[in-house]
């Protein structure tokens, strides 16, 4: 088989596709390894005559065009075991951060303008708050976890309650979408992006929170209606928000860069040396798996 790239990976996590030729043209390709920051367009898989699977790396897949992919018969997999701890780690990191200030704090020691002081320097604390979790999957369980060590209360929103096993686990508590955002201390976003939840927060549901509370995204822009975001920020409608993922990515606004209540991260929910090397080799076991017809073996999205 011919494997193509749309991104330069670490060559080490694909040692066991020797028998391959790894990094073909295009339009030699049997297989395209896709990055979740490359579109996959209908034109790119036109151009691929020979093309049969597409392993994408990453586990959302909406940079795929998967109407095309549907009328050629392409599988499409994704990786979404290896993301679910460093996305988790990053959504708390930046709860915290956001909570305690402390990119905020940084950039005023670093610039001479920290003031010292009992009463200077005030933030807030996670223990005892409410953590509410829209999407409670893999990536939402591993966050309420982490959440649940640090006494933090959790609810969640899901199109499905869990099982009592699973809400046991974590002490959690299902509520409707209202309840989530009127409830929230801390709201974080964890759910896949489809068309149904573009812009599932917007100035409606930012105007239900409360005006203490801190909104955290690491899964898609397009979730947030950023211009009613920055609206929130500026206005006081909420506290302030924690960003890993933005809605015109990878432009980022200019006026979030000037807001001091929120914190921006590029895109980096995933990114640990350790998490690229075992999503690599995840994308390995899809493409053996399709080389071998274990179809049972694979992360199948189409």
């Amino acid at each position: 088989m011919k494997i193509a790239f749309t991104t330069e990976l670490p060559r080490e996590g694909f040692r066991r596709l020797g028998g391959h030729t790894l990094y073909a043209p295009f339009e030699e390709a049997d297989i395209l390894v896709s990055t979740f920051d490359a579109k996959v367009s209908g034109e790119l898989i036109a151009a691929m005559p020979n093309l049969k699977l597409i392993a994408n790396f990453g586990a959302g897949y909406n940079n795929i065009d998967l109407e095309a992919c549907k009328v050629r018969g392409i599988r499409v997999t994704n990786t979404p075991q290896p993301v679910i701890e460093p996305t988790a780690e990053l959504a708390f990191a930046l709860m915290i951060d956001i909570a305690r200030r402390v990119s905020e704090f940084d950039r005023k020691v670093r610039a001479g303008q920290a003031v010292f002081g009992v009463m200077n320097n005030l933030s807030h604390s996670l223990y005892g708050k409410t953590l509410g979790i829209l999407g409670m999957g893999r990536i939402g369980q591993a966050l309420a976890r982490r959440a649940k060590a640090s006494g933090m209360q959790i609810i969640y929103h899901n199109r499905h309650k869990l099982s009592d096993e699973i809400e046991q686990k974590y002490e959690a508590k299902y509520v409707d979408f209202q309840t989530l955002l009127q409830d929230s201390d801390y709201m974080s976003l964890n759910l896949p992006y489809t068309p149904e939840v573009h812009h599932i927060i917007g100035k409606p549901e930012l105007g239900m929170m409360k005006r203490s509370a801190y909104l955290i995204n690491t899964a898609r822009g397009a979730h947030v209606d950023e211009a009613a975001l920055i609206e929130a920020l500026k206005s006081g409608i909420i506290a302030g928000a924690a960003l890993d993922v933005y809605e015109h990515e990878p432009a980022v606004s200019s006026e979030l860069l000037t807001l001091p209540n929120v914190v921006l991260s590029p895109h980096t929910g995933t990114g640990t040396w350790e998490g690229r090397i075992a999503m690599c080799e995840n994308v390995t076991d899809n493409i053996l798996a399709f080389v071998e017809n274990d179809f049972e073996k694979m992360n199948i999205v189409l």
